[in-house]
């Protein structure tokens, strides 16, 4: 109640109040959205290799211009020999 009594006598303050709280749904969406990333590892027990899950077709970018993917052909080769 305090706070909303704070807000209705400074009214020059509700501005800054809806800044702030717009910025911080923000910055918790972005984190949690960032999380979900598969190349954010949280538990290395469970999955010590986690690069192995990763499509190399999905990008992997908040925002991607002009990419392609092509296979290196070394790596192919290195795969292929650690099976």
């Amino acid at each position: 109640m305090g706070f909303f009594r704070t807000l209705m006598r400074h009214k020059e303050l509700i501005p800054l109040a809806l800044f702030m709280t717009v910025a911080a749904c923000g910055a918790s969406s972005f984190a949690v959205y960032s999380l979900q990333k598969p190349d954010i590892i949280l538990d290395r027990k469970r999955n010590p290799e986690p690069w192995e899950d990763v499509d190399p077709t999905v990008s992997q970018k908040l925002i991607t211009i002009n990419q392609q993917w092509k296979p290196i052909e070394e790596l192919q080769r290195a795969r292929r020999a650690a099976k």
